[in-house]
């Protein structure tokens, strides 16, 4: 496996774990639809968080979260809805993306809420 495709892995794993340590449910990671992959679809509350994991080795060349595009969106918005009248289901829906990044010998982790509204 590539390096880069190892520490998105360990990225995913990480914000996983950072996710339920902060109460959420995790329902699904990796679930695609189309051209889609949804990271990860979870649950707080009433509210069902769709999440784009970005990981980064350095933000030498910028910050994680800036590598999700408008097409990035809108092929994530599309997905969302699918799975939500597949599944029958009545939350809220957010879109947030949680920016890893190595720094020194450990990962700084930034979980943006309601992201795709700073784009």
């Amino acid at each position: 496996m590539a390096q880069h495709n190892e520490l998105g892995k360990l990225g995913e794993e990480l914000a996983v774990d950072f996710l339920k340590n902060n109460g959420y449910t995790i329902l699904e990671t990796n679930w695609t639809f189309q051209k889609a992959e949804i990271d990860i679809i979870a649950q707080i509350n009433d509210t069902l968080a769709i999440i784009e994991v970005k990981t980064r080795s350095t933000i030498e060349f910028g910050l994680p979260q800036e590598a999700v595009t408008a097409k990035k969106i809108k092929l994530l918005t599309k997905a969302i809805d699918n799975y939500v009248v597949e599944k029958d289901l009545d939350f809220n829906v957010r879109f947030d993306i949680i920016s890893i990044h190595k720094e020194a010998k450990s990962f700084v982790i930034e979980h943006l809420t309601d992201a795709f509204y700073h784009f």
